[in-house]
C-alpha cells in the first residue's frame, strides 16, 4: 500500500518528459514535502521498475547522476538519458547534466487544500 506522499511522487515522476531531468528536491517539493529529497530517492529505488517510472530522469541538485546502487548504476542512467538526447558529461568517473539546459520546469505546482496536496496548472 502506498502512502499519499509516495502516490504524489509517482505521479510527479511520471510527468517528467523525455529529454528533461528533475532533481530529488524538486520532486519532493512538487509532491508537497520540500525537505523529502532523500525520501524521493528511496521511493525510486524501491519502486522504479515495478511502477515503470522514468527513474533515470531524476538527478541531484548539482546536476550529478548520484545513483550508486547495483540495480541502477550511474552508467545505465547516463545511457538512458543519452538515448533521450540529454547530453551527459563524464569527469573523474562521475556523470553530469547541464541543469539550466535540461531541467524540467512544469507549468503546474503543488497546492495545499485543507492539508491535501493537489497538482494544479499554474
Amino acid at each position: 500500500m502506498m502512502t499519499p506522499f509516495t502516490r504524489r511522487v509517482v505521479e510527479v515522476v511520471g510527468r517528467i518528459p523525455s529529454g528533461k531531468v528533475a532533481t530529488y528536491g524538486q520532486i519532493a517539493a512538487l509532491s508537497g514535502s520540500v525537505r523529502a529529497g532523500v525520501g524521493v530517492g528511496d521511493i525510486l529505488h524501491r519502486s522504479a521498475e515495478q511502477l515503470q517510472l522514468p527513474w533515470h530522469r531524476v538527478i541531484n541538485s548539482k546536476g550529478r547522476l548520484s545513483v550508486s546502487c547495483l540495480e541502477h548504476p550511474a552508467e545505465l542512467q547516463a545511457k538512458l538519458l543519452r538515448l533521450e538526447s540529454v547530453v551527459v558529461e563524464e569527469s573523474g568517473g562521475q556523470y553530469f547534466v547541464n541543469l539550466p539546459k535540461y531541467l524540467w520546469r512544469p507549468k503546474w505546482a503543488a497546492k495545499s487544500n485543507q492539508g491535501k496536496i493537489q497538482l494544479v496548472r499554474e
